[in-house]
Parts: C-alpha cells; structure tokens; sequence
C-alpha cells in the first residue's frame, strides 16, 4: 500500500468489539472452545492487545482446540512499531466489557448481541441506522492525512460476513474462511439460508438488496459502524487498511453498496484488505476469489494485501499451530503485520516478536 508506506506512523489503529448469538450455535466457531467462553472473547482479546502477555487481565482467555489469540501478534507488533497507546477500542454491545479504557456507546447503539443470523431479524433496522450514521459522522470527523487500521472482534462474524455478502447478491457459499480448521461452511450456509428466506431477501445473484435491510436481517453491529465509517474515508481518499479477512470483505462490500456510483473507484483506490498469509492461502476457503466477486458486483477493483509473517521457525507451540490452520487471523493481526511490513521491518523480526511474548503468555514449553 504505496500510500502508507511513508506514513505509517500516523495511523490510527480501531478496534471494534461486538457480538452475535450466531456464536452460541454449536460448531459455529473457535473463537472459545464453547458458546460460554465465546462471550469473553471480545473482552479477553482487548485486554490482551492493550495489556500483553504479562499484565494482570481480569478476563481470562477462552481455552482454544490450539493455538494463541491473534491478539497476541497485534500487541506485539504495535508495541514495537510505537502504535499500541494510540489504539482505541470501541464496544458496541458486547455480553462482557473489557476491563481497559474504551469507548462504548449508548444503550440505542450499542443494545447488547445481535440475534442470530437464521432469525431473519438481527438488529433493530433503528440501530442499523444509528450505528450507520455514527460510523459516517466519524469518517467526517476523522483528521485529515490520519490513516485507519480498522480491526475486529466478533465470535461467529465470519458467519454474519457470509449472510450479509450473499444478501448482497454475492456468491459467497464456500469461499469465507473461519476460526475453525475447517471453515463449517455447510453449517453456515444453512443458518445463512434461513435467515435471509425469514427476511424476504432476493436469492444470490439477483440485485442487491438494500444494505440497511440487509445489515438488520442478518448483519453484526461491527459491519454497521464499519461500512459508514469506511465510506465516509475512503470516498474521500484518506487510507484505510482494513484489518481482516472475510469480514472485511463484508464491510468493503458493504461500504460500497452504501456509496453513491461515482464515490465506488475512491473507496475501492483508498480501502485495502489486509490480511495473514494463513487466511490468503487457506485450501478451505477463498479470500482473493471472494473479493474479486466484491469488485466485480460494483464495477472497481478491490486491493488485497496478504503479510509475509510465518510462523514456522518459532519455539511456541501456540504459534507454530497458525501454520496447521488452527488460527489465522482477528483482532487485526494481518494489518497489524502488513504495517510492519510497511515501516521497512522485516516479518521474521515479528515473528521473534511474537514468539517472545507468547513465551511470556504460556511458558516456554514446546511440543
């Protein structure tokens, strides 16, 4: 992303917490080995990124099948690159709030979880329109010639990212990755189904239906703030880098339903994704082809950008599992580590990063 390369040191890195009951399904998700320990992962994961490995954290993190939170590379990383003290994280109605400085919103827009995606009915089209509206009031608010790292936590997000795609009219079925090692896609794709015949969506590949009605059928309140944010910016032509996969591709999607025909070829030019070579290159699923259907639906041609961080070399076994496919990516640990590609590092020296603070997560025991 040439237009950051100089000036990476003014980014401002955003991170989004919410929630969905879409996480309670089971076998939805990794995101917590069970639908109790998914509702603090939001909380546990912010706390992580802001305190690291050796603070007290008043929520622990949820027990994982393997692996460590990407939370723990996004802490390292902006640690090091001088980012982590500007970074603000935003709760928009999690179950748990995390125990370090945040922004949560009011009742109206922050009202707690999302229904699940199979009910047709997951927010309130009135909180739709709020978070919407505070999202692009922020964009406009947002200081010139500071550019965003937009980052997420949402258990079960990757599942609202696929409904909220497919409501589109994107053909999304088999192409969202997850936090599992093998993306459910059968699983998501039935809830998907019903949530959006409940809604009285067009089928895939019909026109697009209206996105606010699409983000109140079957969406998460992240991908509401997110779109109306990322409109505002990237019309405009201020840099974002969109820290994520899948959800990501949902909230560009989103961004661009939303925007007026000639504003599509700036927010297209100004927002990139940004994600880990785990995600990019995952057999189980699809980000690059997901994408180019996202462009190809509004005539612009979307940006991906995939970090060179690997993890094959570390000491830590909770690292070395990104490279099984049991982790891959949140909390914007591909941006993060795209943003440290950017600032001249090299991804090797994150990786030693990485490897240290887990060793002062979970001991250094090897497998």
């Amino acid at each position: 992303m040439t237009d950051l390369a100089g000036g990476w040191q003014r980014v401002k890195p955003l991170l989004l917490l919410a929630a969905t009951a879409t996480a309670d399904v089971p076998g939805i998700s990794a995101a917590g080995a069970t639908p109790e320990s998914r509702r603090l992962t939001a909380a546990a994961d912010a706390e992580l990124l802001l305190l690291g490995p050796t603070a007290h954290r008043p929520h622990a993190l949820p027990p994982l099948p393997a692996g460590v939170s990407p939370a723990l590379i996004s802490h390292a990383g902006l640690l090091e690159l001088g980012l982590l003290q500007r970074t603000l994280v935003v709760d928009l109605g999690c179950p748990v709030a995390p125990a370090v400085p945040h922004l949560r919103l009011p009742a109206g827009e922050g009202a707690g979880p999302a229904a699940c995606v199979s009910s047709g009915a997951a927010l309130a089209p009135t909180r739709v329109g709020a978070l919407l509206a505070r999202g692009r009031h922020w964009g406009r608010r947002w200081p010139r010639g500071q550019p965003l790292l937009l980052a997420e936590c949402v258990p079960g997000g990757t599942t609202t990212a696929l409904a909220v795609l497919q409501g589109l009219g994107i053909a999304a079925h088999g192409l969202v990755s997850g936090s599992l090692r093998q993306p459910a896609h059968g699983l998501k794709a039935s809830l998907v189904a019903r949530g959006l015949g409940a809604a009285n969506l067009g089928p895939v590949g019909a026109a697009p239906s209206d996105p606010q009605a699409v983000l109140a059928a079957v969406g998460d309140p992240m991908q509401a703030l997110a779109a109306g944010l990322v409109l505002e910016l990237a019309a405009r032509g201020e840099p974002v880098l969109l820290a994520g996969g899948s959800q990501m591709a949902a909230v560009l999607a989103l961004a661009l339903a939303l925007a007026a025909p000639a504003q599509r070829p700036a927010i297209a030019t100004a927002a990139q994704v940004a994600t880990t070579a785990w995600v990019a290159a995952e057999p189980g699923s699809d980000l690059p082809r997901l994408l180019q259907l996202v462009g190809e639906r509004w005539d612009v041609t979307v940006r991906l950008r995939a970090a060179r961080l690997r993890f094959d070399r570390c000491h830590s076994a909770g690292l070395r599992d990104y490279e099984q496919g049991y982790v891959k990516e949140g909390v914007g640990a591909g941006g993060v580590a795209v943003l440290w590609e950017l600032s001249g590092r090299a991804p090797a020296a994150l990786a030693a990063a990485c490897d240290r603070a887990c060793a002062l997560l979970t001991g250094p025991a090897t497998r």
